[in-house]
């Protein structure tokens, strides 16, 4: 099967102050064992050498970070491509379940012809491939993609490797929002700023982000598109305007808003920009986020005394509360499919990530870190990130649900904080 493959822009024209060109580069490192991983090996792209991305190595990182999946070294000096019928009873001997082969080419317009097909070894059987012309650019595109290939075949669910994330980070006084892989490489910044950045939250579609500037000396929410940069006012009420979640559907935003006094929870049209408010506490409540459906939202309230996570209608009304382990939890996150809400739990004076199944009530520390912040789950629900605080540096991480696989987005000096990640886009 051919698919065309390109790079989806990143980088717009607009930013508040000019950025520099730096990147903010990762290093992954996948700590953990979890109970059970499908062992697969990734044979020598033919024409892969002298590359400037090492595919192969990509593949790899992206299915071990899954926690799903265990690497087995190829079989030396067997050289094998897409149109290979490989035998496979060495890689059998090797004990991997999986075998990925292929190869990679110059198309006449320059760009790189990336093909390759997929084995199961342990029934002999094949289970497709693909045709993924690529620009130089788009070489690490392309090895998600495979990763994203081989996952779903093995998982039936969909991989989340060529899915993007957001973060923002502080440095020298400068604040900036930049956007990257999954794997927290290929990093760059669509805006800048003196004054901080916060609230990243990608759009259902994936083509913006909106997020809380302080350029105007208070709290305004804007949209920003990723393609071209350009810039939409989504909230500039009288008093403060934070904490910003789209609408399943796109056409709505919830966003805490101190027009009318207190911090309450409003919905904001996005055609008309018509505001509704949803709660009608005496406290603090914030911090929403939408379940899958658009039915339900949860988000943080101080109605009982101290922060906890409560529940209500899309509409407003009757709120229930959700959390009732600790005395302090804050940053709700739903998994796509509803099942899992992840939070922060203040223990022992640290703020740890938790997660909790939402049918049964059963709450699980995933964390041995103090200083968690603001989870967000993968597009399907298999994985946490999150920052924290992790041997006297900021990172970003990311959990498996059972928090046996943790790997660790290392970044330069700057302050790494607000992750967000970015949903499925064609």
């Amino acid at each position: 099967m051919h698919q065309s493959l390109s790079r989806r822009t990143v980088l717009g024209a607009a930013a508040l102050l000019p950025l520099t060109h730096a990147h903010a580069q990762f290093r992954v490192e996948v700590a953990g064992v979890g109970l059970t991983q499908l062992p697969f090996s990734v044979a020598p792209l033919k024409g892969g050498d002298g590359l400037p991305q090492d595919l192969a190595a990509i593949v790899k990182a992206d299915l071990e970070r899954s926690g799903q999946f265990r690497h087995v070294n190829p079989v030396a000096g067997v050289a094998l491509d897409e149109t290979s019928r490989p035998d496979l009873a060495p890689w059998r001997d090797r004990a991997a379940d999986v075998l990925l082969t292929g190869s990679v080419s110059r198309l006449a317009d320059g760009r790189y012809d990336v093909r390759f097909r997929v084995w199961d070894v342990v029934r002999l059987a094949d289970l497709g491939g693909m045709s993924l012309p690529v620009s130089t650019g788009d070489l690490r595109l392309a090895a998600h993609r495979m990763a994203d290939f081989i996952y779903e075949k093995l998982t039936g669910e969909k991989g989340i490797f060529s899915t993007r994330i957001a973060y923002v980070t502080q440095n020298a006084g400068r604040y900036s929002l930049w956007v990257a892989d999954a794997d927290g490489e290929n990093a760059q910044a669509a805006l800048g700023s003196p004054e901080p950045i916060i609230s990243p939250a990608w759009s259902p579609s994936g083509a913006h982000l909106a997020y809380v500037s302080f350029e105007a000396r208070k709290p305004v929410i804007y949209s920003h598109e990723i393609a071209t940069g350009r810039r939409r006012l989504l909230a500039n009420f009288k008093g403060s305007n934070s904490a910003p979640a789209w609408s399943p559907d796109g056409k709505s935003l919830l966003a805490t808003l101190t027009l009318e006094g207190g911090s309450q929870l409003y919905s904001i049209d996005l055609a008309s920009g018509a505001h509704t408010r949803l709660t009608q506490s005496g406290s603090i409540d914030t911090e929403p986020v939408w379940d899958a459906a658009g039915k339900t939202i949860y988000f943080v309230s101080d109605r009982g005394g101290a922060p906890q996570i409560y529940r209500m209608g899309a509409r407003g009304g009757q709120a229930e509360r959700v959390t009732f382990v600790g005395s302090y939890n804050t940053s709700p996150a739903i998994s796509a499919d509803s099942r899992w809400l992840a939070f922060i739990s203040r223990v022992a004076g640290g703020f740890k990530l938790h997660v909790m199944d939402l049918a049964s009530g059963t709450v699980t520390p995933l964390t041995d870190t103090l200083a968690d912040e603001k989870p967000s789950f993968a597009p399907n629900g298999k994985l946490i990130m999150y920052a924290t605080r992790l041997q006297g540096r900021e990172a970003l991480m990311t959990t498996t649900l059972d928090g046996r696989i943790k790997t660790r987005l290392s970044g330069g000096q700057a302050d790494i904080r607000e992750p967000d990640w970015g949903p499925f886009v064609s």
